[in-house]
């Protein structure tokens, strides 16, 4: 009777914090985003999602080209756009941050969202599209998590699978607004980026003596 009065007092949802931080963040700046008139939307838009063109001439100086490789990540295009990444940010970060706590797993997180953004600049650096959501990020999660929950035989199997799909249904579009043209090259860069620095965050990875 113990054994089950304990497992029946566990939370169905059990989203560790930092995840759950991030999940409400994420919400509440599209709830407010959703209060504000639609030209100071799309200034908002404009000025925190990351333009790769921006870092060309005197836009390199201008603040938003400095803070936007992080605030774009907290910026959507929709109920859908959403909700996609949050299910996902709740499936992939979980077991992420249990691994890695709650303050390597933020560190990861961002970082992989910047590489994404890094990755649409390089590949697209004149592009006056706008980059939003938080799936680089996410990516670089699910790059992360395929390093201790799947075998090493099998990982470049799914990491194919996977590339292929984000290849295939790469493109957003918001609007009147150009958003993420290229959206899937920024995927693969946060995904590679979690795959390949994962191993910097683990505390228990194996150690050399």
């Amino acid at each position: 009777m113990t054994d089950l009065a304990q497992r029946t007092d566990q939370p169905i949802f059990n989203i560790p914090p930092m995840t759950l931080a991030l999940l409400l963040a994420n919400v509440g700046v599209h709830l407010v985003r959703l209060l504000l008139p639609p030209s100071v939307d799309e200034d908002v838009l404009l000025t925190f999602a990351f333009i790769p063109a921006r870092y060309f001439g005197d836009g390199a100086a201008f603040w938003p080209a400095w803070v936007s490789p992080i605030t774009f990540q907290f910026l959507h295009g929709g109920w859908a756009h959403l909700g996609l990444n949050m299910l996902s940010l709740v499936a992939f970060g979980a077991g992420v941050e249990a691994r890695l706590g709650a303050w390597r797993f933020l560190l990861l997180y961002l970082g992989c969202g910047v590489v994404a953004a890094g990755t649409e600049f390089i590949v697209d650096g004149r592009s006056v599209g706008l980059l939003i959501g938080a799936s680089g990020g996410i990516s670089g999660l699910f790059g992360a998590i395929l390093r201790f929950r799947v075998h090493p035989q099998r990982l470049w199997v799914v990491a194919a699978i996977w590339l292929v799909m984000n290849i295939v249904t790469g493109e957003d579009s918001i609007g009147g607004i150009n958003v993420g043209a290229v959206a899937w090259v920024a995927h693969i860069g946060g995904f590679f980026a979690g795959l390949a620095v994962f191993p910097l965050f683990d505390p228990y990875r194996r150690r050399v003596t």
